[in-house]
């Protein structure tokens, strides 16, 4: 059995680097144009390059996405913006339209191309047809139980590899293909540029609604307080599943979240490391951790589900009582530098916090540990009771030795 690739969301540099000290095998990202997450900081072509030879150093692969749905009209800078991507030496690119495809195969005949999740490959007979034109990996529609995905897995090449999202947020349309956003705003979620009104608050006026021709299935919307959210999806999370995921023979289990925070994509990787770190050392003694979940419900998210992996999603995949995150959790500091003879840890601050408050330390391999914040010094030594300023670089004492890469976070 193969240990199936970790795939992280990079938003933007920071995130990347977050995602890569806390175990990513591999991160995607986009560049500034045709990529489904223009909200998202992305990277220019510099950062690009940067960003690969980050990765590249530390054995980590950049997938980039190129996974809009582009106009005629956008082709000719379609064009330049692959042969760029191919000149930075990214390791795939990801790709959703035919045509897309197609171009990126000819411009650069060597370059590994994945078929995106937007495409809404569905079927074996579907996988066979893209690895006939090239493709390496396809990432699966969303909408697959875990038994499709295997039968899937049984039925195509053993060298075409598949993926699938295994946590984050999920669109209520199908593999992401809504016009909710275009209709209603003017703003294409199909070019990037979703302005998510799955996830507003409608007011209504009556307690539930009727089709005409159907009136004995009225639909109460009212979901609570008054409010209905009737679009907004559930988060996914798949973490107390496993050996389920191992065992289905996906080749990369990938998490949601190019537009969260840094210590969304550190906390996240992390835990799915740990996870599969653990069932891989001993398959047969492996046991859930119930750990984990306490982290992973540290970080913003929505309420949890398993999606579509195990039956009708209507079970546990239905609409949340909230669009809004139940916990918004953010990195205080990061660090950068730990000196074993005074125990105190280097960081560079990104949010305030004080003397007496009780912080928690994130390191990779290991679940966060709390501590309460004693003495704080300045980058000039001097001892102060708070850090109020963005990016100011101070030290505090940690509990333990912290590597080249953590962060602190307050706890929960």
């Amino acid at each position: 059995m193969k240990r199936p690739e970790i795939l992280a969301p990079a938003g933007n540099m920071e995130k990347l680097k977050s995602a890569v000290a806390f175990g990513a095998d591999a991160v995607y990202m986009a560049g500034n144009s045709f990529g489904m997450r223009s909200a998202a900081d992305n990277f220019t072509y510099d950062e690009i390059f940067e960003a690969v030879e980050y990765c590249h150093a530390r054995g980590v692969k950049i997938y980039i996405t190129v996974n809009t749905m582009p106009r005629s009209e956008e082709y000719e800078r379609l064009r330049a913006h692959i042969l760029k991507l191919g000149e930075a030496k990214v390791d795939a690119l990801i790709i959703s339209d035919l045509g897309v495809f197609m171009l990126a195969k000819e411009l650069l005949p060597k370059m590994t191309l994945h078929v995106s999740t937007q495409a809404s490959v569905v079927s074996a007979r579907t996988c066979i047809e893209w690895h006939k034109l090239g493709a390496s990996r396809i990432i699966l529609a969303r909408e697959l139980s875990l038994e499709e995905i295997k039968r899937i897995r049984a039925e195509i090449p053993e060298e075409l590899e598949i993926e699938a999202f295994v946590h984050g947020s999920m669109c209520v349309a199908y593999s992401g293909r809504c016009l909710l956003s275009n209709y209603l705003t003017g703003r294409d979620a199909n070019r990037g540029a979703c302005a998510q009104p799955c996830r507003w608050d409608y007011k209504i006026f009556t307690a539930d609604i009727e089709e005409v021709k159907r009136k004995d299935e009225r639909l109460n919307i009212i979901e609570e307080n008054g409010e209905s959210f009737t679009f907004s999806s559930r988060d996914l999370c798949m973490i107390e599943h496993i050996p389920e995921l191992c065992e289905s023979g996906l080749s990369c289990l990938k998490i949601e979240g190019r537009m969260k925070s840094s210590c969304y994509a550190a906390t996240v990787t992390n835990t799915y490391k740990m996870a599969i770190d653990r069932y891989f050392e001993s398959p047969e003694d492996y046991a859930y951790d119930p750990v984990w979940m306490k982290e992973l419900e540290s970080v913003s998210h929505r309420e949890y589900c398993t999606g579509f992996f195990f039956g009708d999603p209507m079970d546990n995949a239905n609409i949340c009582k909230t669009p809004g995150y139940i916990r918004e959790q953010a990195a205080l500091g990061v660090a950068y530098g730990y000196d074993a003879e005074t125990g105190r840890a280097y960081f560079t601050q990104k949010n305030k916090f004080s003397v007496g408050e009780e912080l928690e330390l994130l390191v990779p391999g290991r679940t966060a540990v709390s501590f309460t914040v004693g003495r704080i010094w300045d980058e000039n030594g001097s001892e102060i009771d708070s850090v109020p300023h963005p990016m100011m670089r101070f030290a505090i004492e940690v509990p333990f030795p912290v590597p080249e890469y953590a962060l602190i976070r307050y706890a929960p």
